[in-house]
């Protein structure tokens, strides 16, 4: 598995969601532990240090499932900002939790509610940390 970078806020935060959301059984204990794993093996850094090709909290990204040739663009957010009608992805959904630390032009395998899919990012329309957001 590629190593992927996950902002220090980012990782503090999400860590913070996981366990609430745990506690209020809100996730499943299979997306709970997908998202433990992937932030458990990824290097943490601080936010001026992310580089800008990189998938963070509040990035908007595009994307392609590549097995369908569909492309998307959404923002991934924390679940309380989640709102499909205006392209904005729960971090505790599958494609959210496949994309976050990789970067633009990574091929991702992931297991979505529909199988196994590959998803390619196309692209990072805007990333927190590029635009000098640190603390978002």
């Amino acid at each position: 598995m590629k190593n992927i970078i996950v902002n220090r806020l980012d990782y503090i935060r999400i860590q913070k969601q996981i366990g609430e959301a745990m506690q209020n059984k809100t996730i499943a204990a299979s997306e709970a532990e997908k998202l433990i794993n992937e932030l458990n093996s990824a290097t943490i850094l601080d936010p001026d240090k992310i580089p800008g090709d990189v998938v963070t909290m509040n990035s908007v990204v595009k994307i392609t499932f590549v097995d369908a040739g569909k492309q998307q663009e959404f923002k991934i957010v924390y679940p309380n900002e989640a709102n499909l009608k205006e392209k904005r992805v729960s971090i505790f959904s599958p494609v959210a939790t496949a994309l976050i630390g990789f970067r633009v032009g990574d091929l991702i395998e992931w297991m979505v509610p529909g199988g196994l899919t590959k998803i390619r990012i196309d692209e990072i329309i805007y990333q927190p940390e590029a635009a000098g957001d640190l603390t978002i």
